[in-house]
């Protein structure tokens, strides 16, 4: 499968699971089962992992599905910005991955661990619980807020339910050490699986629908509007980490509290907040491998769900220094437990056509429970696995579970074969329009040549550009779209902001009642001003993930110069081509895609139309710090460097709104250089561009340090 495959399947995949977040979180009407959201789930985690460059670069931060728990904000709920965001940990599956682990952790530090060859790399080992991740906010040692993950920067706030549950301390304890200012303390709202039996019997009992599992529990009952509902079930919480930390004045404070992770558990303690009594602190890798196994075997007698370990560099200023890649601290990882299996039966393979026109087989198996999850569905990829695997319909088929999440066929359990059983055929034509489906230029996945004329590729086209990464327009979810274009209500994104002029026709469809209706459309027109790097995503240009968004935003900073520019690139001899593919992370296969899109006439029609519906703003990339002297500069980094890594370095630029690239031009605006500096640094000189030394280009990072976060 090319680049370009992988892309397009993961969009879809992080589109789909966002729609499935939004329907179960927000409107309490979800449109999966739970086997099916699990999927999704171990799909994107298997794409994740086999192309973790991939998935940095077109999902950073919190916007990957991996570091999503639950969806934006409800409105029953007030919203709840967080301090900090709240972003997810990147996942191992194997021994192996936490080798892997070690030896990034170990690279990136490599001079502290070069001077010092007996130096431990302590690692905090905590079990991974399978609950409802929040934030508290304490002030003065009182509980002031409390809001879920949500988007990972804006919650829902729940302080009335948190004020009912035990385990959470309306105070903090004034034990010898007391509490800062203000800080917000990060863990986790669960069940106990013998409470959560009980619930369930009492559900059933009252004629009420039962709760899948104890996580689903956990935030069905923290989300009550009610909060009585919440008193009334005896959740538990876990902290585990620290968010944002402030003085009297409001500036953050970005020494750590303790030196280490540990001794903040310990601190986390005496304050009154549960802590884990399982931790470990761990010296090398051979004792975190055996924690893990460990607590893996004895799982099954905790007496709540967990779905594997967590491990954190203890030292808060290694973890500091190590940072954030794109969407996850460099300094953690959560050890998956391993896929559970089971044996099922193949029923049908059905076909899913995706905003590109790709048509991804699915498996429709019958229903059979791995883990305590039924699971229904499965993911067969491409016409090449189904043939690899030889997979046809009616076989017994071998299925897991990865993670504790995710389905996936293994393979086909060929002995219990009926015989006569013909091989799959691929479809030659599209299940929704008819078109022929074809494969491109040695792609494993076949596609329709529909286009626009393609009913499901219209509707994906739309989806994605009002999903939460794109316009985020909350209310225009996968029904809605699908109905408003069949009805033709909608036919191009620019149609949606111009859906108040029919609001008498909203207000006669089945379910839409005049506050429906005014609530919508309140949200689109709030939606009128854009961001440009949401904008370019929202487009559904191939490849074109968020942080390409990002760098082409910050790059150009001006979308009718991007397009400009992309007419010219047409020219591969061009300077305008020669621009985009030196700016780092974009390579020939991305610039033809980009170019392909602004050559289209139809494109640049629809793109018109839109523009004439709203407003564009802003170029520069999500993560300026706007007072950083680096903000908004091109930098380029050469020789070794004396007081950390190239790498380090390169990261910290990029962390101040810097802009890091490989080559010098004339659009340079700083070189950073070391020993052994060489051809960049002459050319820097050649063309009167600043050079720095380190010491000076630490002086100009103003100090703008990270907090640790979870």
């Amino acid at each position: 499968m090319t680049s370009e495959n992988h892309e397009e399947s993961m969009r879809h995949l992080a589109a789909q699971i966002a729609a499935a977040d939004m329907a179960y979180y927000q409107h309490d009407a979800p449109i999966m089962d739970d086997a099916e959201y699990d999927r999704l789930r171990q799909a994107w985690q298997r794409h994740e992992r086999d192309h973790p460059l991939l998935a940095a670069a077109i999902m950073p931060e919190g916007e990957n599905p991996s570091a999503r728990i639950g969806a934006v904000a409800a409105r029953g709920f007030k919203k709840k910005t967080h301090r900090q965001p709240m972003l997810s940990l990147d996942n191992g599956f194997a021994d192996g991955d936490v080798a892997a682990f070690f030896k990034s952790v170990r690279d990136y530090l490599r001079r502290d661990f070069a001077a010092d060859p007996d130096l431990a790399l302590e690692i905090v080992a905590e079990p991974k619980i399978d609950g409802l991740s929040c934030s508290l906010t304490y002030a003065n040692g009182q509980l002031v807020a409390a809001a879920t993950r949500g988007d990972g920067q804006i919650g829902e706030d729940i302080l009335a339910n948190c004020l009912t549950i035990a385990d959470i301390p309306p105070q903090l304890h004034n034990a010898g050490t007391p509490p800062p200012d203000l800080i917000e303390i990060r863990g986790e709202i669960y069940f106990l699986i013998a409470d959560f039996l009980a619930l369930n019997q009492s559900r059933i009992a009252a004629g009420e629908p039962q709760f899948a599992n104890p996580r689903n529990a956990a935030a069905g009952s923290v989300r009550q509007l009610d909060c009585s509902v919440t008193a009334a079930r005896p959740l538990k919480f876990f902290a585990y980490a620290v968010g944002a930390v402030e003085d009297k004045n409001g500036k953050a404070i970005t020494v750590p509290l303790t030196p280490t992770h540990w001794q903040f558990l310990d601190l986390l303690q005496k304050w009154g907040l549960p802590v884990n009594p399982l931790k470990k602190l761990c010296h090398n890798e051979d004792q975190v491998l055996a924690f893990y196994h460990q607590i893996d075997s004895d799982r099954k007698n905790l007496g709540y769900d967990i779905d594997g370990v967590v491990y954190k560099v203890n030292r808060f200023d290694w973890q500091q220094r190590l940072g954030f890649a794109a969407r996850a601290p460099r300094w953690a990882l959560a050890h998956k437990f391993a896929a559970e299996q089971g044996e099922t039966t193949l029923n049908a393979i059905s076909i899913q056509v995706g905003r590109t026109g790709a048509l991804t087989p699915v498996a429709e198996l019958q229903p059979i429970n791995i883990g305590g999850v039924i699971v229904s569905r499965a993911s067969l990829h491409n016409p090449d696995e189904i043939a690899r695997k030889d997979i046809r319909v009616g076989d017994t088929v071998r299925v897991q579970r990865a993670g504790d999440v995710i389905p996936q066929i293994v393979r086909v359990v060929v002995e219990k074969r009926i015989a006569n059983t013909p091989p799959y055929e691929f479809p030659s034509l599209c299940p929704e329009c008819g078109s022929e489906a074809r494969r491109e230029g040695g792609e494993a996945v076949m596609r329709c040549t529909g286009g626009l004329v393609c009913p499901a590729q219209a509707v994906e086209r739309l989806r994605h550009f009002v999903s939460r990464d794109g316009v985020n327009i909350e209310g225009m979810g996968e029904k809605h779209i699908q109905n408003f274009y069949q009805d033709g209500l909608i036919r191009t994104p620019a149609d949606i902001f111009r859906l108040a002029r029919r609001r008498d026709e909203l207000l006669q469809r089945e379910g839409w009642g005049q506050k429906s209706v005014d609530n919508l459309l309140s949200e689109i027109e709030q939606r009128r001003l854009v961001p440009l790097d949401r904008f370019i995503y929202a487009l559904g240009i191939r490849q074109i993930g968020q942080a390409t968004a990002k760098l082409l935003s910050h790059h150009y900073g001006d979308f009718l110069h991007l397009q400009n520019e992309m007419l010219a690139a047409a020219n591969v001899d061009s300077d305008a081509y020669a621009n985009l593919v030196r700016i780092n992370q974009i390579g020939t296969a991305i610039a033809a895609d980009l170019v392909a899109f602004f050559a289209e006439p139809h494109n640049r029609a629809v793109v018109a139309d839109l523009l004439g519906e709203i407003n564009l703003v802003g170029g520069a990339a999500a993560a300026v710090i706007s007072d950083s002297p680096l903000a908004g500069k091109t930098m380029v980094f050469t020789g070794e460097l004396d007081k950390m890594t190239r790498r380090e370095a390169k990261a910290l630029a990029e962390s101040q709104g810097a802009k890091v690239v490989d080559s010098v031009s004339k659009n340079t605006d700083y070189v950073v250089v070391g020993r052994d500096a060489g051809s960049k640094a002459e050319k820097a000189a050649a063309l009167h561009i600043k050079i720095l030394r380190e010491d000076e280009f630490l002086a100009m990072t103003n100090n703008h340090v990270q907090a640790p976060n979870d």
